[in-house]
């Protein structure tokens, strides 16, 4: 689940905040950096969590309004469709959501006016109604009715940034993309696979684990060198001139292009040109694409780097 622009993106805010801190210990840096990973990946669980979390305020509604003294027709008898999900039955039910669930103690309790607020949202919502009204049920409409959730009501929704928030300083740049993830999972999702459907894991694979340490302890070890390279390229500016970030994002970039082997030149400038587009200035992209171009050009002739 935690894919290379997560990792990339993790191991420049711990740069940065490395450099900030005057160099503090590189072992806890290093911590610092896995935990926010797992962060991340709690984050996808937690997310996961709302679709439990509003279906059982849902029910607790539906129950309270049977318990008045004298309930309408439709009080007595409610649409249950929504609560009936067969794509929540099998949520709740699956051994590895139950089990990092609990493990990780994940809980909305303190958060229940975002629940409320979700779901008076999702209740006015033109698809909810149309769904709640549709004569035939089906597995994929029970699966789509909480795509449609996640894309048009949590994404982006301002009461859900504030908890996120005040639940945890990681997640303040995490949540759209964890958002494109849990909409994988819902995607991914097959009813014949019960409660043994798996979720996505927290790496692909060991390789991106270590990815995020190479390229972390690549941008520190050789700050030095680096800082050197970048100040020969930028020729008419004073290194202290460039913004911090702008040089954060060049270091680590450089420690990727010099460092890993298997990432091909083209998608290491993409991915470092995108994140100063989203990082640092307006114009940073335009500058960290020229002056890592520049970069390669001068590397390769003087023969200390052979990528394609």
């Amino acid at each position: 689940m935690i894919n290379r622009v997560l990792i990339r993106t993790k191991v420049l805010h711990m740069v940065y905040a490395y450099h900030q801190n005057n160099k503090e210990n590189l072992a806890k840096a290093e911590k610092e950096l896995f935990y926010s990973l797992e962060k991340t990946y709690e984050l996808y669980l937690y997310l996961l969590l709302l679709v439990s979390d509003i279906s059982y305020y849902a029910e607790q509604r539906i129950d309270l309004a049977r318990s008045k003294y004298l309930p309408s027709p439709e009080e007595q008898n409610p649409n249950l469709r929504f609560v009936n999900n067969a794509f929540l039955a099998q949520l709740r039910q699956n051994t590895s959501f139950r089990h990092e669930i609990n493990n990780r103690k994940l809980s909305w309790a303190q958060y229940d006016t975002v629940i409320k607020k979700l779901y008076d949202q999702i209740q006015t919502a033109p698809f909810y109604i149309e769904y709640m009204q549709a004569e035939n049920n089906s597995y994929e409409a029970d699966k789509e009715i909480w795509r449609k959730i996640f894309k048009q009501i949590i994404q982006n929704n301002s009461y859900l940034e504030e908890a996120m928030e005040e639940q945890s300083i990681y997640w303040n740049d995490d949540l759209n993309i964890v958002l494109t993830f849990v909409l994988k999972t819902i995607k991914r999702f097959e009813q014949d696979k019960g409660e043994n459907q798996a979720l996505l894991p927290m790496y692909k694979d060991e390789s991106d684990r270590q990815l995020a340490l190479d390229l972390f302890r690549a941008s520190i070890k050789h700050t030095e060198e680096y800082r050197s390279i970048i100040t020969e390229a930028v020729q008419n500016w004073e290194l202290e001139r460039l913004a911090l970030m702008d040089l954060i994002i060049l270091q680590v970039a450089l420690a990727e292009i010099m460092e890993i082997k298997d990432i091909p030149l083209s998608v290491s400038f993409n991915e470092y040109i995108d994140i100063a587009k989203s990082y640092s200035t307006e114009k940073s992209g335009l500058f960290i694409n020229g002056t890592l171009d520049h970069i390669v050009r001068e590397l390769k002739k003087e023969n200390k780097l052979f990528k394609a």
